[in-house]
């Protein structure tokens, strides 16, 4: 069976063609050729990704995308779908899974919806699906930890998570694992998603920053 990882990157360079390098995404003011080029110096270049987190090293990781990001289209999205170079320990299926299924699935969300107009663009196998919710069960305490308020995640199957726990408000978020995903990554603009809870509780929530940053 084809590993989660290699679906969604195989499904992230089908939408590259489609879309071309100049597609707006949601990493604004990035186009698509530079989202691309983010994702190869992420698995190619140990020695450039770093700055990808660490301010100080900036300059030298945006310097290589700009490299990356000026090869042809056809050329740059080959190297995004042959995946992890052959030293690295992401050639194993499932840590290509556990580093960067995640990823794939939400840089290739920024490509679908770079319109920024909210909702699904496309339909998600059942593992696709129960992949997403896993994702979600391991980060979502992080992703919202700068919550004020109580944070709970609904899915419309009934599968809940607690997010966050606080004393106070709580707001319950429902929508499909993939929406919950993308709003957990920062993403809530263009998440369909039902929230329930008090009007200043859920203007709190959305007030904190969610995701890694």
């Amino acid at each position: 069976m084809t590993h989660l990882a290699r679906i969604e990157r195989d499904a992230l360079c089908a939408t590259f063609a489609d879309v071309g390098p100049q597609a707006p995404t949601l990493c604004s003011p990035w186009s698509a050729a530079d989202l691309a080029a983010h994702l190869v110096l992420r698995e190619r270049r140990p020695d450039l990704a770093p700055g990808i987190w660490l301010p100080a090293l900036a300059a030298r990781t945006e310097r290589g995308m700009r490299e990356y990001a000026a090869k042809p289209w056809p050329e740059l999205v080959d190297l995004v779908r042959s995946g992890p170079p052959v030293w690295s320990p992401a050639r194993v299926p499932s840590v290509d899974d556990t580093v960067n299924f995640v990823e794939l699935f939400v840089h290739h969300e920024d490509v679908l919806r770079g319109d920024e107009t909210p909702g699904p663009r496309r339909e998600l196998s059942t593992r696709e699906t129960a992949a997403v919710w896993k994702a979600l069960t391991r980060s979502a305490r992080l992703m919202f930890r700068r919550s004020p308020v109580g944070v709970v995640l609904e899915t419309p199957q009934g599968q809940r998570l607690q997010a966050r726990a606080t004393d106070g408000d709580a707001v319950v978020l429902r929508g499909a694992p993939a929406e919950l995903l993308l709003a957990a990554y920062g993403r809530r603009r263009v998440a369909e998603l039902e929230e329930v809870g008090d009007h200043a509780a859920v203007q709190a929530l959305w007030a904190a920053p969610t995701g890694l940053g």
